[in-house]
């Protein structure tokens, strides 16, 4: 029904879409508007951008302009240096979106999973049941996993009851500790901006995954669109796998054949107001060979081609054969009637 009421009035009685998507969509924003009045009722600003403020101090501009005298010692007003990368809104729409692309891409033949920079324990919700193994890897610079990260991600499992958490403690932009291909699923949630924060390459991180998953394993993401200005999707596509980069500078080579990933698909995330992307991307089967198995793997799929056309006309020529073998049984009883 239409009505005179403003926008916010809309979200709450004058508008009442019946698709689940938006119905999640409007339970998501009511919340934040909801956090955002808790916050502004507050005496600390807790949701914040980060962007906007690199510390947030207390309410109280008369504390702060005229300082109190105690003992003859000038006393400041303490400040509180809450920081949040995200706004809720941003925060709720993506944890969202995480959630879905976790469940409904993840494939149910993938038995172990690793997260890139495991921050809390609610990936381990996210995934189904089906994967056996949840690999963790860390964003702080000392590769060790921090204790309270530990505990969310212990009583998520306890709640969970489905993978099993394998601690790993090794930095997300060296996966020194899980093997080559060794991973079904790489999922990256929110993490990409932190190991920027905390001097860890990001670029790298990406190359690490690409190192760990099988051929034909899966990177799923949620991420900045951009970081530092550089897009993250761009990376990703660009990603190749070769030793000697000087031979894709040679006339007349073909890139593609070489990108690690060969089929990606994503999408920017809309209702958020910092832009950030949702997607997956699928390892190439030809990831990880080596110029002469790439050449060796080439000519047997030719040769196989070739046999195949082979029989095929050979089939072709049995068949014309019985036709013609066929007609001619039927002119001789033509013949004789």
């Amino acid at each position: 029904p239409t009505t005179t009421t403003t926008t916010i009035g809309r979200l709450f009685v004058g508008f009442r879409p019946t698709h689940k998507v938006y119905d999640m969509t409007l339970q998501s924003l009511t919340a934040a508007l909801l956090l955002l009045f808790l916050a502004s009722v507050d005496n600390v600003e807790a949701f914040a951008p980060l962007s906007l403020s690199s510390s947030i101090t207390t309410r109280n501009t008369q504390q702060q302009q005229l300082p109190n005298q105690k003992n003859g010692a000038v006393v400041r007003p303490q400040q509180s240096f809450l920081k949040m990368a995200l706004d809720p809104v941003t925060y709720l729409r993506t944890e969202w979106i995480a959630a879905a692309l976790c469940t409904n891409q993840t494939p149910r033949s993938a038995d172990v999973l690793l997260q890139l920079g495991c921050q809390d324990g609610r990936a381990v919700t996210f995934v189904p049941r089906t994967v056996r193994q949840f690999i963790t890897s860390t964003v702080e610079p000392d590769g060790q996993l921090p204790q309270r990260v530990e505990r969310q991600l212990k009583q998520s499992e306890d709640r969970r009851q489905a993978a099993k958490v394998v601690y790993v403690n090794q930095r997300a932009d060296d996966l020194s500790e899980t093997k080559d291909e060794s991973v079904d699923v790489v999922i990256s949630l929110q993490a990409v901006q932190t190991m920027v924060e905390n001097q860890l390459d990001w670029k790298q991180g990406v190359r690490e995954a690409a190192r760990v998953l099988k051929p034909g394993g899966r990177l799923l993401w949620v991420e900045p669109t951009e970081i530092n200005g550089e897009s993250f999707i761009d990376y990703v596509e660009s990603l190749v796998d070769v030793e000697d980069e000087s031979i894709l500078e040679q006339e007349g080579v073909d890139i593609e054949k070489y990108l690690v990933f060969d089929d990606i698909g994503y999408d920017d995330i809309d209702f958020i107001l910092q832009p950030h992307t949702a997607g997956v991307a699928v390892k190439s089967l030809d990831a990880g060979m080596t110029l002469e198995e790439r050449e060796q793997k080439i000519k047997l799929e030719e040769d196989e081609k070739m046999a195949e056309l082979t029989i095929e006309a050979y089939e072709r020529g049995i068949k014309k054969k019985k036709r013609k073998k066929k007609k001619k049984k039927a002119g001789i009883a033509e013949q004789d009637a």
